[in-house]
């Protein structure tokens, strides 16, 4: 019998928590070990979910010959540094999205994983879900005819948080853009590619954090509307229109448990329900990979993420999201 996959987790917030609950379900996967800069919270994390093993620091977990693949999840600044880390002691990576704060950091992270041999893959949950892998099936065998708009949100208040909170903190590259409106960017590249052209713009709060963006993608024959916001509530649904018809994500879209499609035959719902929370399924796809020994999915790639990423920097570029790290 095949010994399981043994996982290792760094950052023990709420999405880590949200992983481990879903590691559970997967019938080939343990949770080895967690570590945390505070033993306690380590402590306490791993007797939660039944990890054998707890430490202090990150580089001890890394070291362990106990741990198979880490699961970053950290503030985004740290992903690239704890990464690196894990990957220069040998361990496949999962790191959670944005992969790097900038192309230059994944640029680098991707020459380290190469060189060390190991798997490496962002952590875009999204991608994974059922209900987006069987849309974008729809659109490329042309149900829809030919896609020609995409409307995708991500928003909620949050303006009643400290301004020192993580969503606002400039120093952990704090702001909607890196955090959740790259999930309606994903949508997008995914459905239809990289655009030819984009137009964006960004609102700021009082210490320079950017709480909401829109963002026009243009395509040849086609547009996308995006949006991300913490300055208010959105319905956090996705259309994908083509010339014979419309797929709407069921909200939230970026976890969806479902769709509806109108086509020229009628309208139908479709209920796909995820097992757990939905990051079996990217779990699944790791586990997959380094069976097989790929350094890469073939689902969420090296490419895509530094497709993903310069997107982003492009956004950035027109509505002057900087951080005080950066030169």
């Amino acid at each position: 019998m095949q010994r399981k996959i043994r996982w290792g987790i760094v950052g023990l917030g709420k999405i880590a928590q949200h992983f481990a609950n879903d590691l559970k379900l997967v019938e080939d996967a343990v949770l080895a070990a967690v570590a945390s800069r505070s033993e306690a919270k380590a402590k306490e994390f791993a007797h939660k979910n039944g990890a054998a093993h707890h430490f202090a620091d990150y580089e001890t977990l890394f070291k362990s010959d106990e741990v198979d693949v880490v699961y970053i999840a950290t503030p985004h600044t740290f992903h690239k540094t704890v990464a690196i880390k894990a990957m220069e002691s040998g361990k496949h990576v999962l790191c959670e999205k944005p992969l790097g704060i900038h192309r230059i950091e994944v640029e680098e992270l991707l020459k380290v994983a190469k060189e060390n041999k190991v798997f490496l893959m962002e952590a875009l949950w999204s991608r994974f879900n059922p209900t987006i892998k069987k849309a974008l099936g729809l659109v490329e065998n042309g149900t829809i005819g030919k896609l020609k708009y995409i409307n995708a949100d991500f928003g909620f208040y949050a303006m009643d948080r400290p301004l020192d909170s993580r969503l606002f903190n400039l120093d952990l590259a704090g702001g909607t853009l890196l955090d959740i409106g790259i999930y309606p960017v994903f949508l997008s590249y995914l459905m239809m590619g990289k655009p030819k052209d984009i137009a964006a713009f960004s609102n700021f709060n009082e210490q320079g954090t950017e709480v909401q963006t829109s963002v026009i993608f243009k395509y040849d024959g086609g547009q996308a509307i995006l949006n991300s916001s913490f300055a208010n509530e959105t319905r956090m649904n996705a259309e994908l229109a083509g010339t014979d018809g419309s797929i709407f994500l069921h909200p939230r879209w970026h976890e969806s448990q479902g769709y509806t499609i109108k086509t020229l035959t009628g309208i139908k719902e479709v209920n796909l329900p995820t097992e757990g929370r939905g990051y079996t399924y990217e779990i699944v796809e790791v586990h997959k990979c380094i069976k097989k020994g790929q350094l890469e999915s073939n689902l969420w790639s090296h490419q895509n993420s530094l497709d993903l990423i310069s997107l982003l920097d492009a956004i950035r570029n027109k509505t002057g999201v900087r951080f005080p790290f950066e030169s």
